[in-house]
């Protein structure tokens, strides 16, 4: 067997196949563009689909990829079996109504058998068939593959309903009777059963049919070939590992958790499964994060969060204390450097992501899982057999649990969660969060109303914003089509519009609609897009309209302009968002408005007032320079190679804007701009606030509403100035300094006769010493301002050795606040301040817990403080 590192096995096989006539299509990102159908793309196909169903046509028919992919359906099994993964690389070939099962048998024994490629043994190889499929078996045949190593198998046959759908054929490498794991009479002892010797390395699929829906089955007119190899499952064969994990993929992750843990693998079953976990979320977390995916409540962000928290999980049972997840993600990309560059380079993004994720979870995992345990401890005590729903819930809400993390953790201890309990609690959620919702405006016209309306509109807005006569062609009002409309609302197309449709965060026009000579008909209050791309004006009407009738159509000037405005500078702001922290850093959304502009834009980490600074800083210079914005239409591809930036979460047509601002910014944008950055006058962010882990947002104002903004600040600072007797502005931070000068000594005394008095008050409470229980005890209620006191006459108290517990209990405000210390002596005898402050704090309306030397508690019920210390008394007369 050659000795090849997971780099050159890839690189091998799409050599081959450039060999053979295919075009090397480079690894998509894990994000699907323009299919909802997928969250993650989970298969070298799923970035073909527009190929196979004929929306695009490929230059070249014959395509090879290595395509990374994430499946996470079962990722229970991750760790705990040979080959199950969340992130994996699928190599394939594919043909596109170009050769079709002789000469896909061929390439595949070529490059599996020859030694100018894989040089793989022939007499280890199998080959599975659909036993109706008499040309694979010829085929595979005809390339010498012996009788008894070719196997029929009904289910080798593929077909997701309705479709393209046909024969499969599998290839089985035998690792030999070393690997076995069954008995020689199991069976499921043979290439194609569920056991450990033979393993399946490729899958080829010959797509000849169409599954009808009627249920038969007919030829297809252009046959395809689609083809699937796991690269983990081939290396572990070249690199004779016992699973994928013994492989240059997973190892040199497992190495570095080794170092982080001190435990070693390969040692305890239960820890490698942890040691495997992570090092496949590691990989997984890095190459979606970096594809631009990020942790959240839901969809593909929920996945990534799930994967974290199961890898720090994990990280527990080795005993790794803290965050070290994102320090994995410079390991993974040195493992991957060869064909994914990228991951390297964009590594310290990456672990900075993750390790806000994680450090988010660390605050609250230790309580999670000490919950976690008394459940399971609990729930084994009653000798029942599953979690409380409930409480599962419980775990998920307050302290970030997975339910998923829940199940397996209990799993381990052979119990079982109650899951129509939590998704009952889960309902509850959901139905609390609907209802606090407010309606949605009832104006919108169902949009299959629309889908039939196709008569064309043209948008001339970027030049004009007056049209002379505009024909009415199509009326919707009170959710039909109509010939005519007199009064209220109704939404119209025209066959010719200056009004901006609302779009890319960009809100509508508003404008006039008026008759020749000036009268107006309606007020235009929004504009959007009909399925079929006309602009359909909302109209506000004060005179009857029909379809055929003319009118002149007129934009709001002042209006437009200020939204032109903000919009452009949008785009300088996103440029100055890069040059200060980083290319990582990416749109996530915008609102642009006549009076104020938002942006939100992916970013971990602080953002400090300097780097605000810095930011405005340069969109202002960019304004002053008065840079021309132009605008020229192009395809996408040109668009990309002029350097335009694209965003993933749009889609874009045939012919694209590519809007630039000198050489500083070059986006594809639809939307309009001011001519010159000098129109925009002043640029000047009013907030900056994190909106989601990983998202932040900017709000910000220009030019007359900028003016307006610091000359209110400007405003508000006289007014300071005029309540702090300062002479002049300038002379604000000087009286500010004086004035907490005064402060500052007068809190100092303040404390110190607090102090004084809690001196009194403690020389009387520790002189009243009572003995229980061979125990003695110093108790009572004192007044002070805030627990940090209470701890103070608690140190006074350890100093002095005054006896075996203390008890002190203060009123500040309407809350109460507890505190328990227990000395050496009364911790040796069973005596633990943890205990007391949970036996004592329900009479305070509260709760707390702490050390076993000192604990505190607060409440909502300061009434209670007696009962309080007459409580602790009576715990420990109980105490054996």
């Amino acid at each position: 067997m050659k000795q090849l590192s997971s780099s050159e096995i890839r690189q091998m096989y799409l050599d081959f196949f450039k060999s053979k006539g295919h075009t090397v299509e480079p690894s998509a990102s894990l994000i699907p563009v323009d299919d909802p159908s997928l969250l993650w793309i989970n298969s070298g196909v799923a970035t073909m689909k527009k190929y196979f169903n004929g929306s695009v046509v490929p230059k070249n028919p014959r395509l090879t990829s290595s395509q990374k992919s994430i499946r996470t359906n079962d990722i229970e099994n991750v760790g705990k079996t040979a080959r199950h993964h969340t992130l994996f690389e699928m190599l394939g070939n594919f043909s596109v109504g170009d050769y079709f099962k002789e000469d896909a048998i061929k390439f595949a024994w070529e490059l599996l058998t020859s030694d100018d490629w894989f040089g793989w043994d022939p007499d280890k190889l199998y080959m599975t068939v659909y036993p109706k499929d008499a040309d694979a078996k010829k085929f595979w045949r005809q390339v010498g593959v012996a009788e008894d190593h070719i196997v029929e198998a009904e289910d080798n046959f593929w077909d997701i309903g309705e479709g393209p759908s046909g024969p499969d054929t599998e290839i089985f490498y035998d690792r030999g009777e070393t690997f076995n794991n069954l008995s020689a009479d199991d069976p499921e002892n043979y290439p194609g059963g569920e056991n450990e010797r033979w393993l399946e390395v490729w899958n080829i699929v010959f797509s000849q049919f169409n599954h009808e829906p009627d249920g038969s089955y007919k030829p297809l007119p252009r046959k395809n070939i689609d083809t699937g190899m796991g690269l983990e499952r081939v290396v572990s064969i070249f690199q004779n590992a016992k699973t994928n994990f013994e492989t240059d993929l997973f190892l040199p992750m497992i190495h570095q958790t080794e170092a982080f843990s001190g435990q070693k693998y390969n040692t305890d079953p239960k820890l490698d499964v942890s040691f495997k976990v992570i090092a496949d979320h590691s990989r997984a977390i890095t190459f979606a994060i970096g594809d631009g995916a990020l942790p959240s409540n839901e969809g593909r962000g929920y996945v990534i969060r799930r994967l974290i928290r199961r890898a720090v999980v994990n990280g527990q049972k080795l005993g790794i204390d803290g965050g070290f997840l994102y320090k994995l993600v410079p390991v993974v990309g040195e493992a991957m450097k060869a064909y994914y560059p990228e991951v390297l380079k964009n590594s310290d993004y990456i672990a900075e992501v993750v390790k806000s994720e994680e450090d988010r979870f660390n605050e609250t995992l230790t309580d999670g899982l000490t919950l976690l345990n008394e459940l399971i401890a609990e729930t084994k005590k009653g000798q029942q057999k599953e979690i409380d729903g409930a409480e599962a819930f419980k775990l998920y809400d307050t302290y970030g649990f997975p339910v998923e993390l829940t199940r397996e953790y209990a799993a381990d201890e052979g119990i079982a969660v109650d899951e129509a309990g939590f998704e009952a609690e889960m309902q509850k959620q959901r139905d609390r969060a609907r209802s606090a919702r407010k309606d949605e405006n009832a104006m919108g016209v169902q949009s299959d109303l629309l889908i039939g309306i196709k008569t064309p509109s043209e948008y001339v807005g970027y030049t004009q914003l007056h049209v002379e006569a505009a024909r009415v062609t199509d009326i919707i009002a009170n959710g039909e089509i109509v010939d005519q409309a007199s009064a209220g609302y109704a939404q119209v197309i025209f066959d010719k519009t200056p009004f901006y449709a609302e779009m890319g965060g960009q809100v509508a026009d508003q404008g006039t609609v008026k008759t020749a000579d000036g009268q107006l008909v309606a007020d235009v209050t929004d504009v959007q897009h009909a399925p079929n791309g006309q602009n359909l004006h909302t109209l506000k009407l004060v005179a009857p309209i029909q379809v055929g009738d003319e009118f002149a159509l007129d934009v709001d000037r002042h209006f437009h302009s200020k939204v032109e405005k903000n919009h452009t500078a949008t785009h300088l702001l996103d440029q100055a968002l890069r040059n200060v922290f980083g290319d990582h850093t990416q749109q996530a959304g915008s609102l642009v408005e006549p009076n104020y502009l938002r942006f939100d834009f992916t970013h971990f980490g602080q953002v400090t007032d300097e780097d605000l600074a810095k930011v405005e800083a340069i969109v202002n210079e960019k304004i002053f320079e008065e840079i021309p914005v132009t605008t020229v239409e192009t395809d996408p591809e040109t668009g990309k190679k002029m350097g335009a930036i694209a965003l993933f979460s749009e889609k874009y047509g045939d012919v694209v804007r590519v809007v630039s601002i000198g050489d500083f910014s070059i986006e594809f944008c639809g939307g309009t701009h001011v001519k010159n950055t000098n129109e925009i006058g002043l640029f000047k962010i009013k907030s900056e606030t994190g909106i989601g882990a990983g998202t932040r947002r900017i709000e910000a104002v220009t030019a007359g509403d900028a003016y307006e903004y610091l000359n209110g600040r400007d405003n508000l600072l006289k007014s300071v100035a005029t309540t702090l007797k300062a002479p002049q502005v300038a002379d604000v931070p000087t009286r500010v300094d004086q004035l907490q000068a005064v402060v500052k000594d007068l809190t100092s005394k303040a404390e110190s006769l607090e102090a004084k008095l809690a001196g009194q008050q403690a020389g009387q409470i520790f002189e009243n010493v009572e003995t229980i229980n061979g125990k003695t005890l110093i108790s009572g209620v004192v007044q002070v301002s805030s627990m940090d006191q209470l701890r103070q006459l608690a140190d006074t108290w350890r100093q002095k050795g005054l006896s075996d517990v203390l008890v002190l209990g203060t009123q500040v405000g309407e809350k109460a606040n507890l505190l328990v210390a227990a000395s050496d002596e009364a911790m040796k005898a069973g005596i633990k301040a943890g205990d007391l402050i949970k036996a004592i704090a329900p009479k305070v309306n509260g709760g707390g817990g702490g050390r076993p030397n000192l604990a505190q508690a607060g409440g909502k019920n300061p009434a209670g403080l007696n009962d309080a210390m007459a409580a602790a008394s009576q715990w420990l007369e109980n105490q054996a």
